[in-house]
């Protein structure tokens, strides 16, 4: 079965409704820090132009109280969880509803005996670089031996790899991967928070293996 698609850090309504519409699985729209941050009401405007894609909200250091309210709020699907949450915060969330993706953020092979407890109250755990003073969107790719033993580590659970990927090199580490959804922001824009959609429609055909349609 082919990977599903994540395309992340979205600032633009139009945007997302590409992405809805040429075969996107999940969108994502920064909550956090970083350059794509958003505002709640331009986040809300990106889920009322996601054609009923679930879209996450990516947040770092938010109190699982204002996360409920705010996807309340704003109709968000579920949280993707940066930062110091521990599981029982992902159990309060998931509780609420919400679908929970966990982030374990790779920088050396020490960093692979932190997937264990990822997994606790996680519908899926997304692994990603981590690269120094940069919130995420950084472009550079998780070294894909490290991704391998990763996902051997989490085998059971569902895994999104995220961190550099490309539509000239998805397919390779999909492929060397066997992640159940690829993740990505930085490889289909044109500035941080501006996507582009021809790139957007290659992702799509290289992970899917067809070219994908617009309706």
């Amino acid at each position: 079965m082919a990977a599903k698609v994540k395309i992340c850090g979205l600032t633009r309504p139009a945007d997302a409704e590409h992405a809805a519409a040429t075969g996107a699985s999940y969108l994502g729209v920064v909550l956090a820090g970083g350059p794509r941050r958003v505002s709640f009401a331009r986040a809300a405007d990106v889920v009322a132009a996601s054609r009923g894609v679930p879209v996450l909200g990516v947040f770092g250091d938010q109190p699982v109280e204002e996360i409920l309210a705010l996807a309340s709020r704003i109709r968000l699907a579920g949280a993707q969880l940066h930062g110091a949450y521990s599981p029982d915060d992902a159990a309060r969330l998931e509780a609420g509803g919400l679908i929970v993706w966990r982030v374990v953020r790779i920088a050396s092979p020490a960093d692979l005996d932190r997937l264990e407890e990822a997994t606790r109250h996680a519908e899926t755990v997304l692994i990603e670089p981590r690269v120094a003073h940069v919130e995420g969107g950084s472009g550079v790719p998780l070294d894909l031996a490290i991704a391998v033993e990763a996902r051997h580590r989490l085998a059971g659970a569902r895994v999104a790899l995220a961190g550099g990927l490309t539509p000239e090199t998805v397919a390779a580490a999909v492929a060397l991967v066997r992640p159940d959804v690829v993740d990505v922001s930085s490889g289909v824009e044109f500035l941080p928070g501006i996507k582009d959609h021809q790139k957007i429609g290659r992702f799509l055909e290289a992970v899917l293996g067809r070219s994908p349609t617009v309706s």
